[in-house]
């Protein structure tokens, strides 16, 4: 019986064992599972907290992509090729430090300001000797302080008449008054039939939208202070009227010179158009750039509105441009253009590096994202000394293909042995880079391609900036009338003109799709006759 019983509990205990063996594999699942749920959350809090700080620094912080060097840092770049394994020599780049600006002289200031004298004199009642009562004699005038002064805009109505003209003698010799000769003087047509409205009005509502970016609305507020009741509609049909008959037969003539070029760069942007036929109001249309890359011509630029961002679009405007390059940001839709290489932006790809930069470790070299940015910026110094030595377009390609194709290979070796965490922007920081290597690389070939397509990013800011204040458009006719102004404003500040003056001189001449383009050639920015015109 006590073996029995011993037996027995011996089989208990073994049961127990079991169960207990049981519980803890459960346990240590259970643990398990929940260190797995517990680093996945720690993951996404993350990966969500660079969200909130990649977003906080977008409406909070700086919009500027420099990076301030600290001394005895700089050979950190060193390190990070270091780590992609790639024996490369890049020698140290030093930064000057920042100067201040010097400061304007008065020539300088006020270069191409009206400048007059004005001399003041004792009043008739001081001009008398205080000893003797002689009369005072002025010996000269001293110099005491530069001012500047500002008449406020004014307009006046100008009542047109013109001159009837007849010949004295032939009244004498023609009894009948049927045969007498009348003469008129030749009266120009009106800028917009049926109109008060001139070329020097219709350039300035244009100037103050698409220069200064003010609303129409608030013009209208403005022309009230001056005692005139324009309208915003009247406003706008001027704006559309002039755009649509005097500057599209120059677009065209500027289009058409465009694809003639080597080197073209492009970029687009949204826009807001409330009456599209068959779309809703809340959908985006499309405001793109196109413009003339560093071919040392003068410089074109071009607007086009469409109501989508589709591939055709741009190959619609492209038509006939091949056996060229164009320098892009890295919208897929520009890719497989016909007879066209693409060249891709690396200030884009940095952008993606430095947004991956986790908030307060900008200076940590050891953080992949870091070391990223530390690349691309080593690429653009190199592209700033080149710059600066005035490079020739076939020294440019030289000195790109011995000092930046070694940083080049080193980058694509260190791109490949990162493993970002899905979800994060580093991620697509490195996707990015890798889904355009090809692109990315095509500057090396050709001297005249940019490194960057901050040309055409800078171009098209005026448009951006405009549409934060007037918003939208209300029409597909007034979208495609502010990209024809858009080009001629952008046209002739690219070629040093006053934007007023030159949009003035187009009104006046009345530009006409009968016009040759010889014809055409005597009204672009580059002109020399519109040069002396107007500029300032």
């Amino acid at each position: 019986m006590a073996g029995n019983a011993k037996d027995s509990r011996i089989l208990e205990y073994k049961d127990l064992i079991s169960q207990l063996n049981t519980t803890i594999a459960a346990q240590t699942e259970l643990i398990r599972s929940l260190q797995q749920a517990l680093e996945a959350d720690r993951a996404e809090k993350k990966t969500l907290q660079e969200k909130i700080d990649y977003l906080t620094k977008k409406l909070f912080g700086t919009s500027s992509e420099k990076s301030k060097d600290i001394k005895g840092q700089t050979s950190l770049f060193d390190e990070a090729e270091q780590e992609a394994d790639v024996d490369l020599e890049i020698p140290v780049i030093t930064v000057p430090e920042h100067t201040r600006k010097k400061k304007s002289t008065h020539k300088e200031l006020f270069k191409g300001v009206p400048s007059r004298d004005e001399l003041i004199s004792l009043p008739d009642d001081q001009k008398a000797c205080v000893e003797c009562g002689a009369a005072l004699k002025s010996i000269g005038k001293e110099f005491v302080r530069h001012e500047f002064r500002f008449t406020p805009a004014k307009g006046e109505v100008i009542n047109i008449y013109r001159e009837t003209y007849k010949c004295p003698a032939c009244p004498t010799a023609n009894t009948m008054a049927e045969n007498i000769k009348f003469v008129k003087a030749h009266v120009p047509e009106a800028l917009i039939p049926n109109s008060y409205a001139s070329e020097s009005v219709v350039a300035w509502v244009m100037y103050q939208k698409f220069v200064n970016a003010m609303p129409l609305y608030r013009q209208e507020m403005d022309w009230k202070q001056l005692g005139v009741s324009f309208t915003r509609a009247t406003l706008a049909n001027w704006i559309i009227y002039c755009a649509r008959n005097y500057f599209q037969p120059v677009y065209g003539y500027l289009h058409r010179q465009l694809l003639q070029r080597t080197y073209l760069m492009a970029d687009e942007t949204r826009i807001q158009v409330l009456k599209e036929p068959d779309r809703n109001p809340e959908r985006d249309s499309f405001m793109w750039l196109f413009r003339s890359g560093e071919d040392g011509l003068p410089p074109i630029i071009l607007y086009h509105y469409t109501e989508t961002r589709a591939k055709y679009n741009a190959v619609s405007f492209l038509d006939g441009f091949t056996d060229g390059y164009l320098e892009t940001d890295g919208y897929q839709g520009y890719n497989n253009l016909p007879g066209i290489r693409r060249c891709s932006c690396w200030a884009h790809t940095r952008r993606y590096f430095i947004e991956a930069v986790p908030k307060g470790k900008e200076y940590d070299y050891s953080n992949p994202a870091v070391q990223g940015v530390q690349f691309c910026s080593k690429l653009f110094e190199y592209e700033r000394i080149s710059q600066g030595k005035k490079h020739s377009y076939g020294q440019r390609k030289s000195y790109r293909l011995e000092i930046e194709k070694p940083v080049l290979d080193s980058f694509w070796a260190w791109l490949e042995q990162q493993k970002p965490a899905k979800g994060t922007r580093f991620e697509k920081a490195v996707n990015y880079a890798k889904n355009r290597k090809d692109t990315l690389m095509t500057y090396l070939e050709d001297g005249h391609c940019s490194f960057s397509n901050n040309l055409s990013e800078n171009a098209i800011r005026p448009f951006t900036v405009g549409r934060k204040n007037w918003l939208f458009s209300a029409t597909p006719k007034g979208a495609e009338s502010s990209a024809l102004v858009y080009t001629m404003v952008e046209m002739a500040k690219a070629n040093d003109l006053n934007v007023y003056k030159y949009l003035t001189y187009l009104l006046k001449h009345r530009p006409s799709e009968m016009m040759s383009d010889e014809q055409f050639e005597t009204l672009v920015p580059w002109s020399e006759e519109v040069k002396s015109s107007c500029q300032n």
